[in-house]
């Protein structure tokens, strides 16, 4: 790979894309895309009229350079007053309206791509600005000649993502009644036209040192700063540790989320799979979505070394990803890439993002480990979308989104017959939806439910999510036997997955492992260090069954939102400490939402230990529940 190579100069950097594009190219993409492509060519015109730089011209974005902000700024506004005309004369409702966002910062060149500081930077103020608007950087408004026709709004410090310091961002518009400045004529200068250029924007650059250097210079470089290892809230582990990100969602669309968020749980899934990696859970890191965070301060939350970041844009059968992986502990950037691919290449994209992490961060993998761990069990784009869509309808549970969760992993095995991750959601959701009762056959649910986690191991016998999905279900209908083998197989090909770990402490406990249960789900806290309530039930809910009453209370007491079945574990861990009107006011609690629930109920809970389940019975008994 080759070096990143800086320019060595300030420029200002400009940066458009097109509002809401992914609704454009879902009313007509070829229609949308000969209209984009043509807005960008008259910008690419404009651009150069005003001695400005196209650098990059893909898609739906366009990166440019210049040597003074007026041009820039000037070339913006020309553009913008031309589009609006031009688009004002179409007669449908396809008019694609532009956001303009300008910086001041270096240009980096790293394997033939723009990328750097400043471009990001630009990037960031542009998705402040309006569509068919324009927002500039303090830096740039301390630049412009004050002779110059602009109204400048001042929007405040605003707080961008990879930046630690707020930016100050204004809205440039043409002050009314004035016009549009234009292309400066260089014959009316003895100076010849690069020298002059370069003499303006020196001193332009000499009026913001004197100014206000100490401000912008700072906020427009991501500076990183380096982690702390003593600061760190766990301690390293002792093999490679990354953290993944939510990649950002820059389609303009917030219904793409799902999209973005899928291709980041893949990435971390797989890495997952690596029996040489330490990789932090999902549910931790999605813990920073939309929020501006520091590399730094991630690492030292969740003790990692690498941090990896990124971001996802789609516009119909183009998709384009940008990732870079950052050495949180030196503050260095390891290794950065864009990705501009059609769609159908996505997992193709993956793969390579994957690949070069491991390459970077060089630890032993052999032949068979890459090659299942790579492996995808779907060709389907569209499939995958329906996928994608059934997990997030999921993570919700009521039964109307678990309804529809089914729907959709039904319509994903429609379009791919042998799409094995899609048998392992309808599985799930099967478990689900016998578990708390909401389809009419619950029985024939629950028979559905092993069916479809029996095809998707025979589909991906390779796969570790098939064999879990497949342990719960044979769980569910008390073949322990079997349960215990899937599950193992499951850890055997990955041992990383946090929600498998905290998920199998339930099959700990009704086969009478509770102390085993109890080092998992600590293991499991260890990769998401951030987890969810549900992991300190199932911690409190294992040292009840072993014993360790005041621990039990201590994690039971942690939840910051328990749900009432938590009740049950609470009030029989209270009873075993004698603190028995406690317990009873926890089960009359209980009992308001849950009016139904006896001791007989408890028969329904799958339990091998015959003994644990006789004792939660008797300690409930004693807390007040009902025969």
């Amino acid at each position: 790979m080759a070096k990143d190579h800086l320019s060595g100069k300030l420029r200002v950097i400009l940066h458009a894309d097109v509002a809401g594009s992914t609704a454009l190219v879902q009313q007509d993409e070829q229609l949308a895309h000969e209209r984009i492509g043509e807005a960008f060519r008259r910008f690419s015109d404009n651009i150069e009229k005003y001695t400005g730089k196209v650098l990059e011209l893909r898609g739906d974005a366009l990166l440019a350079e210049f040597e003074r902000a007026s041009d820039a700024v000037a070339a913006a506004l020309a553009f913008q007053a031309d589009h609006a005309y031009h688009i004002s004369r179409l007669k449908d409702d396809l008019k694609p309206t532009i956001r303009v966002g300008a910086a001041m910062g270096e240009v980096v060149i790293a394997d033939n791509t723009v990328t750097g500081a400043g471009v990001v930077l630009a990037q960031r103020v542009e998705q402040l600005a309006d569509p068919g608007g324009i927002c500039i950087t303090a830096a740039l408004h301390e630049s412009l000649p004050r002779r110059m026709p602009f109204d400048l709004e001042d929007l405040g410090d605003q707080v961008l993502k990879g930046f630690d310091d707020p930016v100050r961002v204004y809205r440039v518009e043409l002050k009314p009644g004035e016009s549009i400045p234009l292309p400066e004529d260089s014959s009316q200068h003895d100076a010849p036209p690069r020298t002059r250029r370069l003499m303006v924007a020196v001193v332009a650059i000499a009026l913001v040192v004197a100014g206000s250097t100490a401000y912008w210079f700072k906020s427009r470089v991501p500076q990183e700063e380096t982690a702390s290892v003593e600061r760190m809230t766990l301690p390293l582990p002792d093999k490679p540790s990354i953290a993944v990100l939510p990649f950002d969602n820059l389609s303009g669309d917030p219904e793409q989320e799902y999209f973005s968020d899928g291709i980041t749980n893949d990435i971390i899934t797989d890495l997952s799979k690596f029996k040489g990696l330490f990789v932090i859970a999902s549910n931790s890191t999605f813990t920073y979505k939309g929020h501006p965070v520091k590399v730094q301060q991630v690492a030292e939350d969740l003790g990692v070394r690498y941090v990896l970041e990124g971001s996802v844009q789609r516009l119909g059968d183009q998709i384009r990803i940008n990732a870079q992986l950052i050495d949180a502990t030196s503050g260095g950037h390891l290794w950065a890439e864009r990705y501009e691919r059609d769609a159908e290449d996505l997992f193709a994209v993956q793969n390579e993002i994957i690949e070069t992490i491991v390459a970077t961060l060089a630890f032993r993998v052999d032949e068979v480990e890459r090659e299942r761990v790579l492996s995808k069990d779907t060709e389907s784009l569209v499939a995958y979308d329906y996928y994608l869509l059934g997990q997030k309808a999921q993570s919700t549970f009521t039964k109307e989104t678990m309804t529809e969760a089914r729907r959709l992993y039904e319509k994903a095995i429609e379009l791919d017959p042998n799409y094995a991750h899609a048998y392992a959601g309808l599985s799930f959701v099967h478990t689900i939806l016998h578990a708390y009762g909401w389809m009419e056959d619950t029985d024939r649910s629950l028979e559905i439910a092993l069916e479809m986690a029996q095809k998707a191991v025979a589909l991906k016998p390779g796969d570790y999510s098939s064999h879990w999905i497949l342990g719960r279900a044979y769980k569910k209908v008390r073949d322990f036997d079997r349960a215990k083998a899937e599950y193992e197989r499951a850890l055997e090909l990955n041992s990383n997955d946090a929600n498998l770990l905290a998920d199998m402490v339930e099959f700990l406990v009704q086969t009478g492992r509770a102390e085993d249960a109890i080092a998992q789900i600590k293991l499991a806290m260890r990769i998401n260090p951030l987890y969810p309530d549900w992991y300190v039930w199932n911690l409190g809910w294992a040292q009840y069954f072993a014993g360790d009453y005041e621990e039990a209370l201590v994690s039971l007491k942690r939840m910051s939102n328990p749900s009432n079945g938590a009740r049950r574990t609470l009030a029989a861990v209270l009873v075993r400490l004698g603190r028995v009107e406690e317990a009873r006011a926890v089960i009359t609690a209980f009992r308001e939402k849950a009016p139904d629930f006896t001791v007989a109920t408890m028969e329904n809970f799958a339990f091998q230990n015959r003994t644990y389940l006789e004792r939660w019975m008797e300690d409930l008994r004693t807390a007040g529940l009902p025969e």
